[in-house]
Order: C-alpha cells, then structure tokens, then sequence
C-alpha cells in the first residue's frame, strides 16, 4: 500500500505567508511536513517558489486556481505551475452565479471545468474539485449537487479534492465520501470541527470527526496526499499546524 503524503494548505498559514512567505515555509519543513499545498499566487515569482520549497525539502502537493482564471487565463496558470513545479490544479468553489441556478448551475461549471480538466491533461496536469458545504443544499433527483457536478464531468478530466470538514458539515459521512469516489481523490482537505453552536473548526483529533475511519477510508482510496487545513484558529496557525501534525505522527502517517 502506498505511503500518502502530508502536507499543509497554506491558506491556514495566509496571514504568516503574506508577512514572511520564506520564514513560513521554513518553519512548516521544519516541524515535519512533508508538502504544501499552495492557494493561489504567493506573489512570488514562480521560480523562487520553487526554489524555497526545494531548499526546504517541501514537494508542492497542489496549487488553487478560481474558475475565473481557469475559464480565461489558462495558459497564465499553465505558466506559473510548471515554472512552479506543479502538476495538480484545483478550483476552491463555485461563484454565487453557479450555486443560485441549482443543478442547472452545476451541471453549468462541470462541462466548463471537464473541458479546462481536459485541456490541462493534454499538458500533463490534472484538476480536481475543492468542495464546501454548499454543494450539500440541495438535490435533484435524490442527488446533492456536489454529485451532479461530479456525474456530469469525466473521471478522466475532474478529479476530487475532498475535505471532510465540509462533508461533516453538510450533513454527510467523510467516510461514504472518501468511499463513494475512491480512485478520483488525489487530495483529501482533512480538518476537523468541535462540537459547538458554530461547529468551529478545530486541529485534527481535537473535534468530532472519525480519523480512523477517514484514514482508513483513504487507505483504500488512491489518495496522494493529505492536506491539512484549519480556515480560523484559535491562536496562532502556525501553532495549530504543529498539533494537527503531531496527531498524525501520534498515527503513524508521518
């Protein structure tokens, strides 16, 4: 069975990125981390991006790029990421102008993104869908949207980057999840959420969520990598990076 890969989406860390892009990286190798995942342009050049990841012993798992761009600035994102290094692209979520038209919207983003996912193979990339809970509220034909999108679009050209925060969120299992598109997950968002008022976002075996299963699920699944990723903490990131990681060395995946 393959080693899966952990990394860290840099979102967690934007705040320390954008004050000490190097210093951030750094810090994250430092702790252990084996990849990133970056969101979007650090504004950096392509090639000193690369050339700090490499000084620090990091392999880009992944980089976001909005439909906007994917749609109308193709070959600019093509451009940076091979500079960069990288060879998977995803798309972080679907505009307001999407969701508001239901399946149809859906349905809508999946020939765009099939035909970008397309387009990008032809280079030697692949492009996956980075999910939120929106994509759970509502169905068609006793399908939520996140699984129209996915029905509509060729395995072969939109792949999955699951995050099993958002699933919970949206009121389904991660588990089913992972299971449901085993084979189609190249990066699993993991994070985890305590069980309060505002389901707040928490380090990973800090909160609710059934690590053994997802881990095991993942196992099973292809995955290449898992993310981690916390959108607020409550301190520090940089210190909820260091606990999420020591969770998953107290596994055994690090």
């Amino acid at each position: 069975m393959k080693k899966i890969g952990v990394g860290i989406q840099l979102y967690t860390l934007r705040d320390d990125c954008a004050r000490d892009f190097k210093g951030t990286i750094e810090a994250v190798s430092r702790m252990g981390y084996e990849g990133v995942e970056l969101a979007g342009n650090p504004g950096l050049p392509a090639s000193e991006v690369k050339k700090m990841l490499a000084d620090n012993n990091l392999k880009v798992a992944g980089n976001h790029s909005p439909i906007d761009d994917l749609q109308n600035r193709l070959n600019q994102v093509i451009d940076y990421n091979l500079e960069a290094g990288n060879r998977r692209i995803v798309c972080p979520w679907l505009p307001e102008e999407f969701q508001k038209k239901g399946a149809d919207g859906y349905r809508e983003a999946a020939r765009i993104l099939d035909e970008v996912g397309a387009r990008l193979k032809e280079k030697g990339f692949s492009l996956s869908y980075h999910n939120h809970s929106f994509e759970f509220n509502g169905k068609e034909d006793g399908k939520y949207y996140l699984d129209i999108l996915f029905e509509t679009a060729s395995p072969d050209h939109l792949k999955s980057e699951l995050d099993t925060y958002w699933v919970q969120h949206g009121g389904c299992d991660p588990v089913q999840y992972i299971l449901n598109y085993s084979g189609r997950i190249e990066l699993l968002h993991i994070k985890d959420m305590l069980n309060d008022a505002n389901r707040s976002f928490a380090e990973i075996g800090a909160g609710i969520l059934h690590w053994e299963g997802i881990f095991q699920a993942a196992s099973q699944a292809g995955i290449d990598w898992y993310l981690v990723e916390q959108d607020v903490c409550p301190g520090p990131p940089i210190e909820s990076a260091r606990k999420s990681l020591e969770f998953l060395r107290e596994q055994g995946l690090v």
